[in-house]
């Protein structure tokens, strides 16, 4: 009996090169790609991951204002910190950003009447300024980003050859649920502007929009399943663009899809029925327009009904940090105020893997690294929007100068979360004397 020998072949990494072009410049995006390349042959050695506007080119310089290196995966080889430009298959995103801000997306619910506007939802052209350097600043213990990118870069290949989704179905929706302030939001606004940049061969510009779910009850809540057609029929001419990456963000979603089950107990359950059935319809609607995307965010994934939930085709849970995620945090935290020099001079911290390696070992050299990690698992229970805030209030209650060292600092940081634990106890405390008075 013939055996035909196991074939074991590495597909080539992916090094996506992110080539952030300056609003002035007039060099075409395969010339500017020409001289990254040779910038990075010069590299030595080469790091993914990486951020960078240090160029000794001075065509970079004038023409460029970031450069990252990112996303190194092989089917068959572990992710490594340096890369060989050789050995890799180069993509690469030139891009620009819009300086415009948010937009106001309204429209007249009564067409007899100005008065009868609705504030529909929030607009981002992308790739845009208010969202750059989002995505990299977001810190999660597991692949969350990155099984996210995939997901997109898995519909647009099944859209582009045609599989049929009787047989095979996906909605392109994505949940994001978990307490608040991990950051849910925030990822989905990175998200939109990093698949604006990498897919600029493919669609020529890219739309963030945030439906504002709040205001369709604020005022006509008896009208709401109709403003939700409404809303959408508005949406229709921005969807019908094939040049465009539409996102429609719906964040804490339970406002619209709240469980019917619950809603037919009630003594008025018709219109937030109505509600669910109109915002399912329309994703059924959209599923069919290959541009677009629906990410949603929940902090009570119990108040969703049933069905939107089952159309959801990621339902990620995003938790609390761990201690090893908030050093993360800390750290880059603590890169960005050495960067500004409000601590100075500049000291060395060590990634935690640095630390892992050796054994956790104090000495002269990792001292301050090692307290870094200690303050971290201290913080255990905060949440990402917490955590990046008590730099800052470490720096406003317990140093108060303009510059000040990193052990200094680190103290002060320490404070600021014994504080920060203390301020919980003390607003719990009066939340259950209000229950008491009441």
């Amino acid at each position: 009996m013939n055996e035909t020998p196991a074939v074991h072949e590495c597909i080539r990494p992916v090094l996506h090169i992110e080539i952030l072009q300056k609003s002035k410049s007039l060099l075409t995006a395969k010339v500017l790609e020409g001289h990254v390349l040779e910038w990075l042959k010069e590299m030595r050695p080469l790091y993914s991951d990486l951020i960078t506007s240090d160029f000794k080119s001075s065509v970079l310089n004038e023409n460029v204002e970031t450069i990252k290196i990112c996303d190194v995966e092989a089917a068959c080889t572990d992710h490594k910190q340096t890369v060989l430009v050789t050995s890799c298959d180069l993509q690469y995103h030139v891009y620009r950003l819009e300086d415009c801000g948010v937009s106001n997306e309204t429209f007249n619910y009564n067409s007899n009447s100005n008065s009868d506007e609705l504030s529909a939802a929030n607009h981002w052209m992308l790739p845009n300024k208010d969202f750059e350097g989002l995505w990299e600043s977001l810190v999660y213990d597991s692949e969350i980003k990155a099984q996210l990118v995939r997901f997109v870069t898995t519909t647009l290949l099944f859209s582009d050859t045609k599989v049929d989704s009787n047989i095979i179905a996906w909605n392109r929706v994505v949940l994001l649920h978990g307490p608040p302030g991990t950051g849910k939001t925030s990822l989905c606004k990175a998200l939109a502007q990093k698949l604006c940049v990498r897919l600029n061969d493919r669609y020529k510009y890219g739309q963030l929009i945030e439906i504002n779910s709040h205001s369709l009850f604020s005022k006509w809540f008896s009208e709401s399943g109709k403003l939700v057609m409404k809303l959408f029929e508005a949406l229709q001419q921005i969807i019908d663009d094939p040049r465009a990456l539409v996102v429609l963000l719906i964040d804490e979603v339970e406002s619209l899809a709240h469980t019917r089950k619950a809603a037919m107990s009630s003594s008025e359950p018709s219109d937030s029925i109505r509600v669910v059935n109109a915002l399912l319809t329309q994703i059924d609607y959209i599923k069919r327009f290959p541009n677009v995307l629906i990410l949603t965010t929940s902090n009570v994934t119990g108040a969703i009904d049933l069905a939107f939930v089952d159309r959801a085709d990621i339902k990620q849970y995003v938790g609390l940090p761990s201690s090893t995620a908030i050093y993360r945090i800390y750290f880059s935290c603590l890169e960005e105020l050495m960067r500004a020099q409000i601590i100075a001079p500049r000291e060395s911290v060590f990634a935690l893997r640095s630390l892992e390696i050796s054994g956790y070992s104090e000495n002269s050299a990792t001292q301050l690294s090692l307290l870094l990690r200690d303050i971290a698992i201290k913080s255990q229970g905060l949440s990402g929007r917490t955590l990046r805030k008590l730099p800052f209030l470490a720096h406003a209650f317990f140093v108060q100068k303009s510059t000040v060292e990193l052990n200094t600092f680190l103290l002060a940081l320490a404070k600021a979360v014994d504080k920060q634990f203390a301020d919980r106890v003390d607003l719990e405390g009066d939340g259950r004397r209000c229950d008491g008075d009441t």
